[in-house]
């Protein structure tokens, strides 16, 4: 689907901004970002990745420049009313909206071409990640400012109300009752995946990507660095099943990433250390309640092989008046949901769809 087809279309008076659904989200306050603290972030993040015990250590000092760290309003102007319940306590569930600001194919600014809902047990032996297609045919709620308030492409929720809109949306969607909010510039994986040395990615079939320089990416096992694996993860005209081919491509190379990360040597070279936490430094920002340290501690044994990458549960593509659309499968939708509110987490991996 062409970036011209990635928003519901508009009723009068209802504007999406240039790009389609690429609204951007201002910075709190104006701020601009401070590098020495995004760093200070990352590091910690990294760390935890790796389980170093001095996580522990750094995370007192982040806890005394937590406050000043750029957050993102997620929640603010989400009616209270409308939000699910808390099912399972203990467990935790993020929403991780993904843009890809270089994308040859972007026409805008910030979008949510990625949307996953990350859900981590009470026990934090592992973690799902449920990617949710952005053309997903949903009822958008109508946000402070008026706008929605009708079925679209959830991504367009993000173009009509920011992260709060986009929130309740999956909120209302899913049923599930988001913690946090992070949002993530994919396009930043280039230097993150340079920094690790390069990743290995196992490609279904041969395949000439659509952007220059029109690399040409072999079938089966093979590495490669940030460029080509920024170019592999958008491709998806080349394949029968369109988007879900991108939404699988994005999710071997961030598994990629995280095994590359905790396999170990990172740590014994501190030059390519230091590469890989400045890389990720920019490619960050997050909710007001977010707590870093807790996060850190918390998901410190986590590794690639503990991740398992599903799909929101889809009956497949169609049109609604002009426009290409994924369908949810309504039942299913609703088994697979409540079993991520009730942390069933054989039934969340068995339930989703496997694309």
């Amino acid at each position: 689907m062409s970036s011209g087809e990635q928003a519901g279309t508009t009723s009068p008076g209802e504007n999406l901004p240039a790009g389609g659904t690429d609204g951007a989200e201002p910075t709190a306050a104006g701020r601009p970002r401070r590098r020495w603290l995004r760093i200070t972030l990352i590091s910690v993040l990294a760390l935890a990745l790796v389980g170093v015990s001095g996580v522990v250590a750094a995370g007192f000092y982040l806890k005394s420049v937590e406050s000043d760290i750029e957050r993102v309003d997620a929640f603010d102007g989400v009616p209270a009313e409308t939000r699910p319940e808390v099912v399972a306590g203990d467990a935790l569930n993020i929403l991780v909206l993904g843009s890809d600001s270089r994308d040859p194919e972007s026409t805008g600014g910030s979008r949510t071409d990625t949307i996953i809902l990350a859900h981590l047990p009470k026990d934090r032996s592992s973690a799902q990640l449920i990617s949710i297609p952005r053309d997903t045919w949903v009822a958008v709620p109508r946000s402070k400012e008026g706008r929605g308030g009708r079925d679209a492409k959830i991504n367009a929720a993000y173009a009509w109300g920011g992260v709060p809109l986009m929130v309740q949306t999956v909120e209302q969607f899913t049923k599930v009752r988001i913690d946090h909010v992070v949002m993530v510039d994919f396009a930043g994986f280039k230097e993150i995946i340079d920094a690790l040395g390069g990743i290995e990615v196992d490609s279904e079939k041969q395949f000439t990507s659509i952007h220059p320089p029109f690399r040409t990416f072999q079938a089966g096992p093979q590495k490669m660095d940030g460029e080509a694996a920024l170019d592999y993860s958008r491709q998806r005209k080349q394949f029968a099943d369109g988007d879900f081919a991108r939404i699988r491509h994005q999710q071997q190379v961030i598994k990629a990433i995280l095994d590359k990360a905790t396999s170990g040597g990172l740590l014994t070279n501190p030059a390519r250390l230091n590469s890989f936490l400045q890389a990720t430094s920019g490619s960050l920002s997050m909710d007001k309640e977010l707590s870093l340290v807790d996060m850190a501690t918390e998901n410190r044994n986590l590794r690639g092989r503990n991740l398992t990458f599903v799909t929101s549960p889809t009956r497949g593509t169609g049109q609604v008046g002009s426009e290409s659309v994924v369908f949810a499968d309504d039942k299913r939708v609703d088994t697979f949901y409540a079993a991520v509110r009730r942390d069933a987490v054989r039934d969340i991996i068995d339930g989703a769809d496997k694309k």
